[in-house]
Protein backbone atom coordinates (compact mmCIF):
# COMPACT_ATOMS: atom_id res chain seq x y z
CA UNK A 1 0.00 0.00 0.00
CA UNK A 2 2.97 2.52 0.79
CA UNK A 3 4.76 1.57 -2.27
CA UNK A 4 1.95 2.36 -4.59
CA UNK A 5 0.93 5.46 -2.81
CA UNK A 6 4.20 6.49 -2.52
CA UNK A 7 5.01 5.73 -6.73
CA UNK A 8 1.50 7.39 -7.23
CA UNK A 9 2.69 10.58 -5.58
CA UNK A 10 5.51 10.45 -7.13
CA UNK A 11 3.95 10.52 -10.85
CA UNK A 12 1.49 13.14 -9.52
CA UNK A 13 4.27 15.37 -8.70
CA UNK A 14 6.66 14.77 -11.57
CA UNK A 15 3.44 15.95 -14.03
CA UNK A 16 3.03 19.17 -11.65
CA UNK A 17 6.61 19.89 -12.24
CA UNK A 18 7.49 19.05 -15.40
CA UNK A 19 4.63 21.67 -16.56
CA UNK A 20 5.66 24.24 -14.20
CA UNK A 21 9.11 24.28 -15.81
CA UNK A 22 8.23 24.15 -19.25
CA UNK A 23 6.25 27.24 -18.39
CA UNK A 24 9.16 28.80 -15.95
CA UNK A 25 11.98 27.71 -18.79
CA UNK A 26 9.80 29.48 -21.94
CA UNK A 27 8.91 32.72 -19.42
CA UNK A 28 12.69 32.76 -18.69
CA UNK A 29 13.63 32.65 -22.04
CA UNK A 30 11.13 35.59 -23.31
CA UNK A 31 12.84 37.50 -19.98
CA UNK A 32 16.48 37.10 -21.45
CA UNK A 33 15.43 38.33 -24.86
CA UNK A 34 13.74 41.44 -22.97
CA UNK A 35 16.69 41.99 -21.35
CA UNK A 36 19.23 41.90 -24.30
CA UNK A 37 16.78 43.80 -26.62
CA UNK A 38 15.08 45.97 -24.50
CA UNK A 39 11.72 44.80 -26.14
CA UNK A 40 9.95 41.31 -26.77
CA UNK A 41 8.22 42.21 -30.22
CA UNK A 42 9.01 38.62 -32.37
CA UNK A 43 7.38 38.40 -35.65
CA UNK A 44 7.03 34.16 -36.50
CA UNK A 45 4.28 34.34 -39.13
CA UNK A 46 1.19 35.98 -40.27
CA UNK A 47 -0.51 33.76 -37.24
CA UNK A 48 1.62 33.77 -34.40
CA UNK A 49 4.01 36.39 -32.65
CA UNK A 50 5.95 36.90 -29.42
CA UNK A 51 4.68 40.00 -27.49
CA UNK A 52 5.24 40.70 -23.93
CA UNK A 53 2.31 41.76 -21.87
CA UNK A 54 2.43 41.97 -18.12
CA UNK A 55 -0.84 40.58 -16.85
CA UNK A 56 -2.36 41.58 -13.32
CA UNK A 57 -5.71 40.10 -13.73
CA UNK A 58 -6.25 36.14 -14.41
CA UNK A 59 -6.75 34.23 -16.62
CA UNK A 60 -6.47 36.15 -20.07
CA UNK A 61 -5.96 39.46 -18.55
CA UNK A 62 -9.73 39.44 -17.06
CA UNK A 63 -9.95 41.40 -13.64
CA UNK A 64 -6.94 43.49 -13.77
CA UNK A 65 -6.81 46.30 -11.03
CA UNK A 66 -4.48 48.40 -9.87
CA UNK A 67 -5.33 47.86 -6.48
CA UNK A 68 -3.31 45.96 -4.66
CA UNK A 69 -5.96 44.93 -2.03
CA UNK A 70 -7.80 43.74 -5.18
CA UNK A 71 -4.88 41.44 -6.79
CA UNK A 72 -3.86 39.93 -3.18
CA UNK A 73 -7.26 38.73 -2.61
CA UNK A 74 -7.55 37.59 -6.22
CA UNK A 75 -3.64 36.18 -5.53
CA UNK A 76 -5.23 34.02 -1.93
CA UNK A 77 -8.54 33.09 -4.05
CA UNK A 78 -6.00 31.27 -6.96
CA UNK A 79 -4.16 29.83 -3.34
CA UNK A 80 -7.03 28.31 -1.98
CA UNK A 81 -8.63 27.15 -5.46
CA UNK A 82 -4.74 25.07 -6.25
CA UNK A 83 -5.83 23.76 -2.74
CA UNK A 84 -9.07 22.14 -3.81
CA UNK A 85 -7.29 21.32 -7.22
CA UNK A 86 -4.99 19.19 -5.03
CA UNK A 87 -7.89 17.56 -3.24
CA UNK A 88 -10.02 16.77 -6.38
CA UNK A 89 -6.82 15.05 -8.14
CA UNK A 90 -6.08 12.90 -5.19
CA UNK A 91 -9.39 12.06 -5.33
CA UNK A 92 -10.04 11.04 -8.35
CA UNK A 93 -9.61 7.56 -8.91
CA UNK A 94 -9.58 7.52 -13.06
CA UNK A 95 -8.21 9.84 -15.77
CA UNK A 96 -9.90 12.91 -14.55
CA UNK A 97 -7.10 13.49 -11.91
CA UNK A 98 -4.16 13.71 -14.49
CA UNK A 99 -6.25 16.64 -15.95
CA UNK A 100 -6.89 18.28 -12.37
CA UNK A 101 -2.47 17.86 -12.02
CA UNK A 102 -2.56 19.32 -15.99
CA UNK A 103 -4.45 21.95 -14.23
CA UNK A 104 -2.35 22.55 -11.51
CA UNK A 105 0.52 22.48 -13.01
CA UNK A 106 -0.32 25.75 -15.16
CA UNK A 107 -1.63 27.02 -12.19
CA UNK A 108 1.57 26.98 -10.32
CA UNK A 109 3.42 28.57 -12.80
CA UNK A 110 1.43 31.42 -13.17
CA UNK A 111 0.98 31.70 -9.13
CA UNK A 112 4.76 31.74 -8.74
CA UNK A 113 4.71 34.75 -11.58
CA UNK A 114 2.09 36.71 -9.11
CA UNK A 115 3.98 36.46 -6.53
CA UNK A 116 7.34 37.05 -7.60
CA UNK A 117 6.95 39.58 -9.99
CA UNK A 118 3.43 40.90 -9.03
CA UNK A 119 2.03 40.08 -12.70
CA UNK A 120 2.19 37.20 -15.15
CA UNK A 121 4.00 37.10 -17.80
CA UNK A 122 2.25 36.83 -21.66
CA UNK A 123 4.19 36.32 -24.93
CA UNK A 124 1.97 34.77 -27.21
CA UNK A 125 0.05 36.44 -29.28
CA UNK A 126 -2.35 34.48 -32.05
CA UNK A 127 -4.35 35.82 -34.60
CA UNK A 128 -5.99 35.43 -37.76
CA UNK A 129 -7.08 38.53 -40.19
CA UNK A 130 -6.44 41.27 -37.74
CA UNK A 131 -8.06 39.11 -34.98
CA UNK A 132 -5.79 39.35 -32.05
CA UNK A 133 -6.69 36.45 -29.37
CA UNK A 134 -6.17 37.22 -25.50
CA UNK A 135 -2.15 36.88 -25.10
CA UNK A 136 -0.80 34.04 -23.08
CA UNK A 137 1.22 32.02 -21.76
CA UNK A 138 2.71 28.01 -22.08
CA UNK A 139 1.19 27.75 -18.46
CA UNK A 140 -2.10 28.97 -19.61
CA UNK A 141 -2.20 26.38 -22.93
CA UNK A 142 -2.21 23.63 -19.61
CA UNK A 143 -4.89 25.41 -18.20
CA UNK A 144 -6.80 25.28 -21.02
CA UNK A 145 -6.14 21.95 -21.88
CA UNK A 146 -6.72 20.48 -18.30
CA UNK A 147 -9.97 22.26 -18.26
CA UNK A 148 -11.24 20.99 -22.25
CA UNK A 149 -10.09 17.36 -21.11
CA UNK A 150 -12.55 17.63 -17.54
CA UNK A 151 -15.47 18.60 -19.45
CA UNK A 152 -14.75 16.21 -22.20
CA UNK A 153 -14.38 13.44 -19.37
CA UNK A 154 -17.48 14.13 -17.63
CA UNK A 155 -19.85 14.72 -21.03
CA UNK A 156 -18.32 10.82 -22.24
CA UNK A 157 -19.26 9.70 -18.44
CA UNK A 158 -22.64 11.37 -18.65
CA UNK A 159 -23.74 9.80 -21.72
CA UNK A 160 -22.12 6.62 -20.59
CA UNK A 161 -24.17 6.29 -17.34
CA UNK A 162 -27.48 7.62 -19.66
CA UNK A 163 -27.18 5.17 -21.77
CA UNK A 164 -30.60 3.28 -22.52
Amino acid sequence: MNKLFFKKTFIYFGIVLIIFLLDRFSKLYILSILENSGEVDIYINSYINFILVWNSGIGFGLLSFDDSVIYNVITILIVLINLIIVYLAIKSKDIKSYFFLIILGGSLGNLFDRIYYAAVLDFIDISYKGFHWFIFNVADIFISLGIICLIFAELLNYKKNNEI
